[in-house]
């Protein structure tokens, strides 16, 4: 089969319509020259994934349907396919809630100077982090082809080709030689390989080329890793493009192109961190962030992350010892800083807690110390940071990570505090995996950090041990509670002990609060907090 066919993975910015559109103007040029019979742009990619409630505007919509006529005008022979948003010319969809839905999740094909083609999603996501039953209206011609060089294809958006009999199979018994398929699809860890292998059973079944655009980038929670496909009809993989990079490419489909590896497990986990921190930093207008670095291995993992995502020159860490502070902890943090390169200062808080308990001392008094003596020096330095933030404009970086966030082990407005959290959706266990890979080609991460008991120094000798089953145990219960949603019973009966497992799953259903609190996060997994899961606040349901 003689068709060139030119992918545009691309990271794109919701809303910024003038600036996606040059983006997108861009490729079209570059596939022009490089005798292109065909362009694929990501899903949504006029208005950037997901615009939320900005769909349910009509002037936002309005907009987006200008830039693509514009887009359209400029057009040459070679067909290009962009997604973007269309009002629906059929019947309303009527949702759940009874409100009409009047806008579509829309493909345009767009060929010398005219919009020659538009394609409506069918399949609409109502699971996880994807609410466009909310916002789409389904559409109602999932068969349709279209001829380009004269091969006929079928065009069809992200979740549509995700089902067995979804849109592309019915493209395929139509007649499509290649099943074209344009993607905002999320990352979690070992995503790419099943969304691959998926791939691969859609080729063989419609005996026919799959090519998949993805988008690639930091938006908000998400991070898109792009790893766009192109995959020939025995199932084997003809072009791959890099995760958690921009990539254009050019695929003969008769010869095939380039293959970029998929990352290992734990630096693709890592990617999607400092992707997540560089986005959602230069998208929201930050150039420099502030962290409370304490020695310990959650803000050591996070100062990497944000030196690697926003270099080194970028990046302010604080240290803000008390009396309970180990002299090793505040020399891990220095020398973490001095070999990242970032800034360090070193701001003692132990007067400012000291003029605390004296504040507090009338009320205080008879009482020992506890909770709330250790909180008021995680406040301390959450006030210290915004502080600087204010002062200087930093965003600050919290620092906590999933295992502490799901069971309470965290300060509201303490170390809780900040703009964004890097390791929202990172387990404990796996920050020493990170930690480690960090440190593969020699010690950034001091060694001592890594090694050292886990301890939020807010008394004397404290260990998380005090409060917490050990972080292995832990991460297995809440994995099982969190992800899959087991039930308590269901966790026992894999082995671990009924108290530690009523204990934490009581712990987790108390913090709701807490997490509703939360910075946003980049999410690594199939289920974050957040969007992923929503419970209530107040719920009295105990199993």
């Amino acid at each position: 089969m003689t068709l060139r066919i030119a992918g545009a993975q691309v990271n794109l910015t919701v809303g910024d319509l003038e600036g996606n559109e040059s983006i997108i103007a861009g490729a079209m040029d570059r596939a022009v020259a490089a005798g292109a019979d065909i362009l694929l742009l990501p899903e949504l990619a006029i208005t950037g994934y997901p615009p939320e409630d900005l769909v349910l505007r009509r002037d936002f919509v309005e907009a987006n349907i200008e830039v693509l006529r514009r887009l359209a005008r400029r057009s040459t022979e070679m067909t290009t396919v962009v997604g973007f948003l269309d009002f629906a010319s059929g019947p309303s969809s009527r949702a759940a809630d009874s409100e009409d839905r009047e806008v579509a999740n829309g493909a345009a094909l767009l060929r010398a100077g005219e919009i020659v083609g538009i394609y409506h999603k069918v399949l609409l996501p109502n699971f996880g982090v994807f609410d466009e039953d909310r916002y789409f209206v389904m559409g109602d011609d999932p068969g349709r082809l279209w001829d380009v060089s004269g091969v006929p294809v079928g065009v069809s958006v992200c979740e549509d080709i995700w089902l067995p009999d979804g849109p592309p199979s019915q493209q395929a018994m139509a007649g499509a030689e290649v099943l074209l398929n344009i993607n905002a699809s999320p990352f979690h860890r070992g995503k790419a390989a099943d969304r691959e292998e998926m791939l691969a059973a859609r080729a063989r079944a419609g005996n026919a080329y799959v090519v998949y655009l993805n988008l690639v980038g930091g938006q908000d929670e998400l991070v898109f890793d792009g790893a766009s496909v192109v995959i020939a009809p025995d199932g084997s993989v003809v072009h791959r493009s890099p995760q958690f990079e921009e990539d254009f490419f050019v695929v003969d489909l008769e010869s095939g192109g380039e293959i970029a590896p998929h990352l290992e497990p734990t630096e693709e986990v890592y990617r999607a961190l400092a992707m997540g921190v560089s986005d959602y930093c230069h998208k929201n207008g930050f150039e420099r962030a502030v962290i409370q670095l304490s020695g310990g291995i959650d803000s050591a993992l996070t100062t990497a992350v944000a030196a690697d995502a926003l270099g080194p020159e970028n990046v302010w860490a604080v240290g803000l010892p008390t009396r309970f502070s180990s002299q090793h902890s505040v020399e891990d943090a220095q020398a973490l800083a001095a070999n990242l390169g970032v800034r360090w200062s070193l701001l003692p808080i132990d007067d400012v807690f000291a003029a605390q308990l004296e504040t507090l001392e009338p009320v205080f008094e008879g009482t020992e110390f506890g909770i709330a003596e250790e909180n008021l020096q995680a406040r301390i330095r959450g006030m210290t940071v915004m502080a600087l933030s204010n002062k200087f404009g930093p965003i600050v970086l919290a620092t906590g990570n999933k295992s502490e966030m799901a069971v309470g082990y965290a300060t509201l407005y303490g170390d809780m505090v900040g703009g964004f959290s890097v390791l929202k959706d990172v387990f404990k266990g796996q920050v020493y995996e990170l930690a480690r890979w960090r440190n593969r080609h020699g010690e950034v991460i001091p060694v001592n950090t890594i090694e050292k008991p886990p301890s939020a120094e807010l008394r004397p000798d404290q260990k998380d041990s005090d409060s917490l089953p050990p972080y292995e145990i832990l991460d297995g219960i809440l994995s099982r509670y969190i992800e899959d949603d087991m039930g308590i019973e269901e966790i026992i009966a894999e082995g671990f002990n009924e108290t530690t497992v009523r204990d934490v799953a009581r712990m987790v259903d108390r913090s709701e609060y807490k997490r509703r609190q939360s910075a946003p996060g980049v999410k690594i997994t199939t289920k974050a907090f957040g969007k992923d899961r929503r419970l209530p606040i107040t719920n009295k349901y105990r199993p």
